[in-house]
């Protein structure tokens, strides 16, 4: 199980960045949560085998059709054992 931490810029809120991440990570069978900040980032947490945390990874550089990222930063971090996926503000 690995564990990433993910930071999005662009034109990522209101453009249903979070729900469809949701969906995404659902697909993806990966636990964590994804949230919008007050400056106009999206955060985001997956926690999963390698392989399905990546691909929630590379989906985070694109998004939904209506965002423009921008800018991905991602963190390797301590997985803390999530059992679900949740939209939090």
């Amino acid at each position: 199980m690995i564990r990433r931490r993910v930071l999005v810029s662009g034109t990522v809120q209101g453009v249903f960045f979070r729900d469809s991440c949701r969906r995404a990570a659902a697909e993806a069978e990966v636990t964590g949560w994804v949230r919008n900040l007050p400056d106009g980032r999206v955060e985001a947490v997956f926690e999963g085998d390698p392989a399905p945390v990546e691909r929630m990874v590379a989906w985070m550089g694109h998004g939904p059709s209506r965002a423009v990222v921008e800018r991905v930063e991602v963190v390797e971090e301590q997985p803390e054992g999530l059992l679900v996926f949740a939209v939090t503000t």
